[in-house]
């Protein structure tokens, strides 16, 4: 018998000290703050990183000559606590409107006025070919845990 193994959601979680209204704040309408230029689908370079604001908006990039490459949209937008993205950008780097993973971020006041962010890139098995290779590329040190690591600092700055 065969088994299908699929690859686990990406998972992190880390604490900012800022409000969760600050926090949703610069994750969503900061998001070209922080968002690396390096990382974009796009043939040339990465100028602006969007998130529009609301349930059903875009979620893209627009590269220096104009062009916009698309990434997903906003399936809930629910300020200051949560935002769920679908990331629609499948194993091979491409935009592909069939694919569809999740991007999951909770944003928790602490007892002390910080923030706990909890993010979650789920289904990753929906990335087809190349979705192993790709996770692992996600996770890696210049994968979420580093693009989080700028959104703190953005955040926290």
């Amino acid at each position: 018998m065969n088994q299908i193994i699929q690859p686990a959601a990406i998972k992190k979680s880390l604490t900012v000290a800022v409000s969760p209204e600050k926090a949703f704040a610069v994750f969503t309408d900061g998001f070209d703050r922080w968002w690396p230029k390096s990382h974009t689908i796009g043939s040339g370079s990465l100028k602006q990183a969007i998130i529009e604001p609301r349930q059903g908006g875009r979620w893209y990039g627009i590269d220096v000559d104009g062009s916009e490459n698309e990434w997903g949209e906003v399936l809930a937008w629910e300020p200051p606590g949560r935002l769920l993205l679908a990331w629609r950008i499948n194993g091979q780097w491409t935009y592909d409107p069939g694919c569809n993973t999740e991007i999951e971020v909770l944003f928790t006041a602490t007892a002390d006025g910080q923030t706990q962010v909890e993010f979650e890139h789920r289904h990753l098995e929906r990335l087809g070919e190349g979705a192993e290779g790709a996770r692992i590329a996600m996770d890696s040190p210049g994968g979420w845990g580093g693009i989080l690591a700028g959104f703190k600092q953005a955040a926290e700055s």
